[in-house]
């Protein structure tokens, strides 16, 4: 197990980076996509709570330090990582269509970034409707999209 989660951790780093320096930048109206919080979804249905809570908090924590928003990113990365390694993975390896994953990483943006914005309120104190519009339901949106085009991307 150990050497399973050091050997995905090693594969989160280029997503880290990606999410950083190219994602991260490229916002429409104040949204952006979260593509660790899709390899974070892949790995917490393959290997498990534990080990998707883990992956959480580790990737959620290099976030906290890349972007300043200290233990916010981690808990909720955690707590996503945790909730979708409850999810059993089938032993077969499934074909999961464009439309699927664009609705599954929907779901999962809405679920993630609404920890996320009430985290961000209760912090700031305040409330805009850029939280509402802009992260929860714009961020969702844009993750999902690319969560839409991974299954044409990686198709085998």
């Amino acid at each position: 197990m150990s050497r399973q989660l050091l050997r995905h951790s090693l594969y989160m780093v280029p997503v880290l980076l990606l999410q950083w320096l190219i994602l991260g930048r490229l916002t429409l109206w104040g949204a952006y996509p979260d593509a660790v919080l899709l390899y974070l979804a892949w790995y917490a249905l393959h290997h498990g709570r534990m080990a998707g809570a883990t992956m959480g908090f580790f990737s959620g924590l290099v976030l906290d330090v890349l972007y300043g928003t200290w233990g916010i990113q981690a808990l909720v990365k955690t707590i996503t990582g945790f909730i979708l390694g409850m999810f059993p993975s089938p032993d077969e390896e499934i074909r999961i269509l464009p439309p699927q994953a664009f609705l599954g990483s929907f779901m999962l943006g809405l679920f993630h970034n609404g920890l996320l914005i009430l985290l961000y309120a209760l912090q700031s104190g305040g409330h805009t409707r850029f939280l509402l519009f802009g992260l929860w339901l714009g961020s969702s949106l844009y993750t999902a999209c690319i969560g839409g085009l991974l299954p044409i991307l990686f198709r085998r």
